[in-house]
């Protein structure tokens, strides 16, 4: 048996902010040659979004394909220390030097919690399911998904001080749940900050043309959970507003993106995910007819253009080159009719499917809510990486709409800066 070895310890730490694939990267890239990193992130879990879907590019991989190992080269590395529910509150000091604050949140269940589940079976509280995108309803008592890392259940704050917490605490035979728990700060001293906030859809109801307030008009997001064998359905595709089997499927192109009213960048992934999303139709019902509603079809690069061209080739699929101009819906049946010029042919199109899923584009975390901290930004939200000065970088979907694997290679690349950054001090 060879003797491992380790890489020596280099002088100086990191600080990621965002544990999703690209800040699981930059944490792992830059622990594994030897520094100490500090891993935050706001939820209970790791994974970021990556976790809510059902396959990603290029191998359509399940996320567990990836996530496990990352998760397994976390617990092993003594150089990484993570915090869940966590938050940066403020930064100050220059690259090199930068005194962090971070605000831990209870998640009131300790070390001791074993998964059994006993506290979820006793709560009567039921609350929307965000990470199922309100398709389904949560306990107060809940694992965030099931292969959340840290694997440990959460109360939710919003049961506390009630019965239902207590009943909680009496069903945990391990005393795991601690319902006096209490906010609390750390303070941190770091040598480079990489900011790997990531990305939220656009938000669909803002598209007042596209039918998003019909129940069976769905966002490519919500769809990922539909497929997925852990989602709200257990992977079935089945229409929200009856259970039903499908037969009709429409997905539209830009639904935001595109557009100075909304989102006036391409989001990049959107084509590939519904192209992606229309093999899962096929999986389920191989007789089902889809419909892709699109104004350009982005394959970038030689592997994804050869899975469009796969799809293309199917004869149930229809890619139609036209923008949606409207989204209705039949008061009785709730079918839903996509309305459409055809751009090659100018025919009007009114296309009834049974759901119609609206291809939402990637709007960085940080559009709305700003970083401590000297950071920049560009007209969309997104940040700016001041590389000369150095210190502080962004990465992932922070930086501009990505793919998984475009993701990990540019959280290389910046774990690289930030180790720069330590040296050159």
């Amino acid at each position: 048996m060879t003797e491992e070895h380790r890489a020596e310890e280099k002088k100086g730490s990191i600080l990621v902010v965002g544990g999703g694939i690209s800040g699981l990267t930059a944490t792992l890239e830059a622990a594994e040659v030897g520094y100490e990193v500090f891993l935050v992130e706001k939820n209970a879990y790791l994974g970021g979004r990556v976790t809510q879907l059902k396959h990603y590019f290029p191998k359509l991989c399940p996320p567990t394909c990836g996530l496990e190992i990352n998760f397994r080269r976390i617990k092993d590395n003594p150089r990484i220390s993570f915090y869940t529910l966590a938050e940066v509150q403020k930064v100050s000091g220059n690259p090199g030097n930068y005194d962090v604050t971070v605000k831990i949140n209870p998640r009131y269940v300790n070390e001791k919690c074993t998964c059994c589940g006993e506290c979820e079976k006793v709560c009567m509280t039921d609350l929307p399911d965000e990470f199922n995108f309100d398709m389904a309803t949560t306990k107060g008592a809940y694992l965030p998904h099931e292969m959340a890392f840290p694997m440990r259940y959460v109360i939710s704050p919003k049961i506390i001080g009630t019965d239902d917490a207590k009943r909680c605490v009496e069903a945990c035979k391990y005393d795991a749940i601690e319902l006096d728990m209490q906010p609390k700060t750390i303070n941190l001293k770091v040598g480079a900050i990489i900011w790997a906030t990531g990305w939220k859809p656009y938000d669909a109801s803002k598209i007042d043309n596209l039918g998003f307030e019909y129940p069976n008009v769905i966002t490519n997001m919500m769809m990922e959970r539909l497929a997925a064998p852990n989602g709200p359905t257990r992977g079935n595709i089945l229409r929200p507003s009856d259970s039903k089997e499908i037969s009709k499927i429409a997905f539209v192109q830009c639904a935001g993106s595109r557009d100075e009213n909304h989102l006036p960048y391409c989001s990049y992934i959107c084509c590939m995910a519904s192209l992606k999303q229309a093999t899962y139709v096929r999986e389920q019902y191989p007789e089902a007819k889809i419909y892709i509603f699109y104004i350009d079809i982005r394959a970038p690069g030689q592997r994804y253009e050869k899975f469009y061209r796969k799809i293309k080739e199917d004869e149930n699929i229809f890619l139609i080159k036209g923008k949606v101009a409207e989204v209705q819906e039949d008061a009785a049946t709730k079918d839903i009719t996509v309305v459409a010029e055809n751009a090659v042919t100018g025919e009007r199109i009114h296309e009834t499917v049974n759901i119609a899923v609206l291809a939402t584009g990637m709007v960085p975390n940080t559009a709305e809510t700003k970083l401590p901290g000297d950071v920049k930004y560009d007209p969309d939200g997104f940040v700016v990486s001041d590389l000369a000065k150095g210190g502080i970088f962004a990465t992932g979907c922070a930086v501009k709409p990505l793919d998984v694997v475009s993701s990990n290679q540019h959280a290389t690349g910046m774990a690289l800066r930030a180790i720069q950054t330590l040296v050159r001090r």
